[in-house]
């Protein structure tokens, strides 16, 4: 049974090859952008590693390099990690001292940081134990998808709710009460159990539905100003085999189009859409695809094998060709959005699509930044949202890479949630030069952007830069100064702090 999973995977990327190839050839031809858009991409892509030095902090922005008392990275072993971390934690009180938490660092606002304080490293405790009978992983904050999907496969099963990608840790996920492709799902705070929680007093107290039931609906969504999130078991799903379909329309056209195709098809496991970032009023946010992945039930011996990022150097090409080039866009919308001719017929594992690597795309050269931002809109304020976001886009001259769009059922779970009903999801991804005046500069436009979206009835995203007026996070978070009085009740002496709390926090 192995050898035939071994040769369908084979011929699964032999076909992908093909597809490639096809796909690229046909861009070239009927499209007619010459092999400059990606000469001069390669050309001006050059990545650095970056080091901090010791006593400094910074996170996903590049932005918020801050110097800081301590990194202190906690033990691997839960005995010795606990023991440790009250021993922090009384020196903290001790000394006055902030305590941020941090993980992958992959927020974009100094989440993760506390300035002349302590950030705790979770990325040791990685620990995970799955219950097959109960379908449930009990994992340590600290662990990353990227090793959680590939444990989950060798057991036929999968992550419920996650980001698209596979490099975030399970506590920054619950942390920020993230969300995914997965169709028909609130955020992943639905599909956790209960968590062990490390307070401000060094006590380790259990949170679920029934235990502790306000701290719990707290910490999810909480950004870490409740405590330490220790360990957190998630409820799993199978995993399954999907085969994808694509569709082109309006992009006015996405909610009814999506409503009515989920309305017909019961099959359907994940589902996201793009819209189109060429500049131009007749082409900025006027086009959509809808990618649908259906379910193609087999034999667990016939899922696909999981494997490698396939042409991980032509996808980033393709993706950084766009930066300030109108031509890079759209060649990258034509090789998207005709893709559905050639992916018919062709079977994708649940796993393999939650195991794709961020970094393959994001922006690593010195000077400059990816800038990530999310809007949530419900059906009725999607048009009017577009509308408005074309206008601010264009008159600011936001160099727009990639909207994709994400449907969100109604949060009943955590307190500061952005899901209060259903929610189309926009995520948007800018990229600007890595200065001051830049993020100045995108920090008018995403006001008008937050303005713009309260106006059609939503929210947006709380992970990202902190370029919110307070006035407008009350407007979309009217609960907000309740979770601020909420953490003061259960952190009296504000032990845990980040940037997003002495920012937006009032006594």
């Amino acid at each position: 049974m192995k050898g035939a999973s071994d040769a369908n995977s084979r011929k699964l990327r032999y076909r992908l090859a093909l597809t490639a190839v096809a796909i690229v050839s046909v861009m070239a031809f009927v499209v007619g952008r010459p092999a400059y858009l990606w000469s001069w991409a390669w050309l001006r892509d050059r990545p650095v590693a970056e080091q901090l030095d010791d006593g400094e902090a910074d996170d996903a922005s590049r932005l918020n390099r801050t110097p800081v008392s301590k990194v202190w990275s906690i033990p691997s072993d839960p005995s010795g990690a606990e023991s440790q971390l009250r021993e922090l934690l009384t020196r903290a009180r001790r000394d006055h001292l902030g305590v941020a938490i941090a993980g992958a660092r992959h927020s974009m606002g100094g989440h993760t940081i506390c300035p002349d304080g302590i950030v705790l490293d979770m990325l040791p405790f990685d620990r995970m134990q799955l219950d097959a009978e109960r379908r449930t992983i009990r994992v340590g904050a600290g662990a990353r998808w990227a090793a959680v999907v590939p444990y989950l496969d060798t057991h036929g099963l999968s992550v419920g709710v996650m980001q698209s990608n596979n490099n975030f840790t399970v506590g920054g996920s619950v942390s920020v009460n993230c969300h995914g492709w997965q169709h028909d799902q609130p955020p992943i705070a639905s599909t956790v159990e209960s968590f062990r929680l490390m307070r401000a007093n060094g006590a380790v107290v259990n949170c679920s539905r029934t235990e502790n039931a306000e701290l719990f609906s707290l910490v999810l969504g909480g950004y870490g100003l409740f405590g330490v999130i220790l360990e957190v078991e998630l409820r799993v799903v199978a995993n399954e085999r999907y085969t994808p379909e694509v569709e082109r329309f309006s992009a006015e056209q996405y909610p009814e189009r999506f409503a009515k195709l989920m309305g017909e098809a019961k099959d359907i496991g994940m589902a996201y859409g793009r819209l189109c970032v060429v500049p131009g009023n007749d082409t900025l946010l006027r086009e959509a695809v809808l990618v649908v992945f259906r379910r193609a039930p087999c034999t667990p011996q016939e899922v696909p094998v999981l494997s490698p990022l396939e042409f991980a150097g032509l996808r980033r090409q393709i993706h950084r060709a766009q930066i300030d080039s109108p031509a890079g866009k759209r060649l990258r919308w034509q090789v998207e959005s005709s893709i559905g001719e050639f992916v018919r017929n062709q079977y994708v594992s649940r796993n393999q699509l939650l195991n794709e690597d961020a970094d393959v795309y994001r922006e690593q050269n010195s000077d400059r930044v990816d800038i990530l931002q999310e809007y949530f809109v419900p059906a009725e304020g999607f048009s009017r949202f577009l509308a408005d976001a074309r206008r601010i886009i264009t008159r600011h001259e936001g160099d727009l890479l990639n909207v994709t769009v994400r449907t969100i059922r109604c949060d009943p779970d955590s307190f500061l949630r952005y899901a209060d009903q259903d929610m189309f999801s926009l995520v948007m991804l800018f990229n600007h030069a890595r200065t001051a005046t830049a993020d100045e500069q995108v920090q008018g436009m995403t006001r008008e952007m937050i303005d713009a979206v309260l106006a059609s009835g939503g929210r947006f995203y709380l992970p990202y830069r902190l370029h919110a007026t307070a006035t407008q996070l009350r407007a979309a978070y009217p609960q907000v100064e309740a979770f601020f009085e909420l953490k003061r009740k259960y952190d009296p002496e504000e032990i845990f702090q980040n940037q997003f709390y002495t920012t937006y926090a009032t006594p």
